[in-house]
């Protein structure tokens, strides 16, 4: 399906997470409308198909991406070249499927802007973020003004968004946009992958929008939400299933 838009967005399902590879290394994994559209896509994918418990988002050859593809963006316009960016965060920041990143080499302006839209973000120690939106006359995207600040303080984030200034790996790890920094980083970005993928999937996507329906609102509104889909998790199929083998077992 994917292929029919890109070739440079490929994807792979394998014991429930499926494998969401930019690959373009000619370009350094930089981002084409059409490949915009193909990231969309398997992300929808990823919803609407029972099969998939994660995604794991990665690029090839040592880069992540070197976010917009600069020539295929102009010539998109400015109505038309934001316009397949914006579908893709709306659909990341919407999204109830588990989304893990592995990131290494240069992470430029959506390459970081899309973590925040992560449940885990794991970075090789050679990966270098940056957005230099504010260096090109632009702004931030991705909601990245209402989230970065209460995610990694507001001095990083205005050295990010003011300042355009780039983060080692470290740097990003220290102030909580990167989950972990290793030689090994990608083994714990699959195996947390996997770990999300074996979980109750209704469940587990109940809890994500949960998580981002609870941002910002009222603690005595999210305690009576929270009770409201707990019971209707209790009359689910899935918990009646998870209950019957937990006493089985015992």
């Amino acid at each position: 399906m994917l292929d029919e838009i890109t070739p440079h967005i490929r994807t792979e399902l394998a014991e429930g997470v499926l494998s969401v590879v930019i690959d373009r290394p000619e370009k350094k994994n930089a981002l084409t409308q059409d490949m915009y559209r193909a990231l969309g896509a398997a992300l929808e994918h990823a919803d609407e198909n029972d099969d998939v418990g994660a995604v794991l988002l990665t690029g090839v050859e040592g880069v992540f991406t070197a976010g917009n593809d600069l020539m295929d963006f102009m010539a998109a316009g400015p109505t038309h070249g934001p316009e397949a960016a914006r579908k893709l965060l709306q659909t990341a920041a919407h999204l109830d499927t588990p989304m893990v990143a592995y990131v290494e080499g240069p992470a430029i302006g959506i390459g970081v802007t899309i973590l925040l839209h992560c449940d885990y973000a794991f970075a090789h120690p050679s990966a270098r973020l940056k957005t230099p939106f504010i260096d090109l006359a632009a702004c931030p995207e991705g909601a990245s003004s209402l989230l970065m600040p209460p995610m990694i303080g507001k001095r990083a984030a205005n050295d990010f968004l003011m300042m355009g200034r780039e983060f080692t790996a470290e740097d990003a790890a220290a102030c909580g946009l990167i989950s972990e920094v290793s030689e090994a980083a990608l083994g714990a970005a699959k195996e947390t992958a996997a770990a999300l993928a074996a979980k109750p999937r209704e469940a587990m996507r109940a809890t994500k929008r949960l998580l981002r329906e609870s941002r910002g609102a009222p603690i005595g509104q999210v305690i009576d939400r929270e009770i409201e889909v707990f019971g209707e998790r209790l009359r689910s199929r899935e918990a009646q299933q998870v209950i019957a083998a937990f006493f089985n077992r015992k």
